[in-house]
């Protein structure tokens, strides 16, 4: 396991869909306009490795010894073109396109398109022949795409794990638009660890229900197509941290991992835990 290993990893995904795209472009080329963030969390040998494409995001609850609280630290960067340095970044890489980043209605929009920055598929944004018709014209950049505008490339953190480091989640933007990384590690350690994943999602709901000005009861009623329109897709996996396990793990030579996770996906996020640690959150 290695930095370089997870790179490639994500580098065979895209090629893979990639494929997928080209095989499936004569008769469904909107197939080109599909693309889904991709974090993954893998510990081995005592390391906590974090990778990271768009604007999912790995929170650590890590306790403190002397207050007994546990603290949020958050472990993956984000490629969200909302946050400053990520479109100072495209405007680098594109110093020849003013319109590389466009506000668009409040939002941050690459192209005017999309928000994020990197991303597994896409390849509208990526391959020139694949922004052409047959592709809907609301999808097509009205001048050539002369290179890539989004990358696959991840972000990839290292991150060596301490016997005080109690459980990471993994979730989806949707998630953190209404939960703090403070409030959110708040939850999970303030309550049994059975359903833990669940219970998040239940309070993101909860206050993009009150923000709404309804109740919780009232928009679980709304058809999921629909409810596109008040809250972003949310997909969460917590996974309980063992000291003991993950000391043990440190020790030994060669891969001995084991997983135990669960989440909700309501949309193709995909968020991927690799662990020597025990259980994890409900589905």
């Amino acid at each position: 396991m290695s930095v370089d290993v997870i790179r490639k990893a994500y580098q065979a995904t895209e090629e893979g869909f990639l494929s997928l795209v080209t095989k499936q472009w004569p008769v469904k080329p909107q197939i080109a306009a599909v693309g889904s963030c991709c974090l993954v969390g893998v510990i081995c040998g005592g390391t906590l490795y974090v990778a990271n494409l768009g604007d999912s995001r790995a929170v650590l609850g890590r306790a403190v010894k002397a207050t007994g609280e546990v603290l949020a630290i958050q472990l993956s960067a984000e490629h969200n073109v909302c946050i400053e340095s990520v479109r100072q970044e495209l405007q680098s890489l594109h110093p020849d396109d003013s319109q590389i980043v466009v506000l668009k209605h409040n939002v941050w929009r690459v192209k005017g398109l999309i928000q994020v920055s990197r991303s597994i598929g896409d390849v509208y944004l990526k391959k020139a022949e694949f922004n052409r018709e047959p592709l809907y014209s609301k999808f097509r950049l009205r001048e050539p795409l002369k290179r890539p505008i989004l990358s696959a490339d991840p972000s990839i953190s290292v991150h060596q794990l301490q016997p005080h480091d109690q459980f990471v989640i993994l979730a989806s933007d949707g998630l953190w638009e209404h939960l703090s990384n403070q409030e959110a590690v708040d939850i999970v350690q303030n309550h049994p660890r059975s359903g833990s994943a669940r219970r998040l999602v239940k309070t993101a709901l909860k206050e993009a229900a009150n923000k709404r000005e309804m109740r919780y009861s009232d928009l679980k009623k709304i058809d999921r197509g629909v409810r596109r329109h008040f809250h972003d897709d949310i997909t969460v996996i917590v996974v309980f941290l063992d000291s003991n396990l993950v000391s043990r793990a440190s020790s030994v030579k060669g891969p001995n991992l084991s997983v135990k996770g669960g989440g909700v996906n309501l949309r193709p996020n995909i968020l991927a835990p690799c662990a020597t640690p025990t259980e994890a959150g409900s589905t």
